[in-house]
């Protein structure tokens, strides 16, 4: 009697639908670009996070006896500093580290407040419709057409160069992305019998749009929120560059970049280390956000 009450138990746990979460994960993993690029993040996040206790030296400490020392592996090279050092005897491997942390968090802080904000007014626009619908829209198009990199330059000519007014910036010019999904989505989820059932059953507006409505829009924002890092990554380091985002003696990567400018053909490392910083953080947030997608829209699904 004991073996056909095991036999159908598991039959019943073979068909049984697995735990979207692993379902998820499972999809995500058929994606190798994307499993590299998680891969790589998170290696980032762990640099960042440990910064202080990898880093050999601290970012911003000199050292008159290495001014632009080339990398350990190269001739006149030095093993204390194994990716070279700047044209004041800073550690390049050290402001790489400590970079990380200040890319990472102008990138989570941008995301953060532009799904915030953008949220809020998508799904508002979403779900009342009307003239409010069409100013928001109108205002987010407007945005859309200007350069994304000259509106933020303007906007920090404005505000003034600082680290906080570069991050509001970018968040401004990522703004319209986050509105146009949240609205195209909550539009389409008004439409389901969900909504019409619980508003039938007496909701009011705000249980129905933070309630039902909003949890199911959240797939197309995280796949754009993963997206929208690199991007913000990008867009403050190219400001930083310009000498408008965070300012010397600040260790990121944009602000690096420009410090070494006028030693590009005689010191080649103190501009490709940094280069290489953001070609490879950018391009593992890219591909994670590719193998979000992939994962979370059925009609990708391999």
């Amino acid at each position: 009697m004991a073996q056909p009450m095991t036999s159908l138990t598991d039959t019943t746990a073979a068909l049984s639908p697995p735990h979207p979460l692993r379902e998820l994960w499972d999809d995500f993993s058929n994606n190798k670009g994307a499993v590299a690029g998680l891969v790589i993040v998170v290696l980032v996040l762990l640099m960042a996070a440990f910064a202080p206790l990898i880093a050999p030296y601290a970012p911003n400490e000199t050292d008159a006896s290495v001014f632009l020392t080339p990398p350990a592996w190269t001739a006149n090279g030095s093993s204390a500093h194994i990716l070279g050092t700047d044209a004041i005897g800073r550690d390049i491997l050290s402001r790489l580290i400590h970079g990380a942390r200040l890319s990472l968090a102008i990138g989570l802080a941008v995301v953060a407040l532009s799904v915030v904000i953008g949220t809020v007014l998508g799904l508002t626009a979403g779900y009342f419709r009307g003239i409010f619908e069409i100013a928001v829209m109108r205002l987010m198009d407007i945005i859309l057409t200007l350069p994304s990199l000259l509106l933020a330059i303007v906007i920090v000519a404005i505000l003034g160069p600082g680290l906080m007014n570069a991050m509001l910036a970018v968040a401004v010019v990522v703004l319209p992305h986050y509105v146009r999904i949240t609205r195209a989505a909550v539009i389409s989820e008004m439409a389901r019998d969900y909504v019409t059932a619980a508003r039938m059953n007496g909701a009011g507006h705000l249980r129905l749009m933070f309630n039902e409505v909003l949890p199911n829009c959240t797939a197309p924002l995280i796949v754009q929120a993963s997206l929208g890092i690199s991007a913000a990554i990008l867009d403050a380091a190219a400001l930083g560059f310009l000498g408008l985002g965070a300012q010397p003696p600040s260790p990121e990567w944009g602000t690096m970049l420009a410090d070494a400018r006028e030693f590009v053909l005689r010191a080649w490392w103190v501009v490709t280390f940094p280069g290489l910083a953001i070609l490879i953080t950018v391009l593992a947030f890219n591909l994670l956000g590719d193998g979000l997608r992939d994962a979370f829209d059925p009609k990708l699904k391999r």
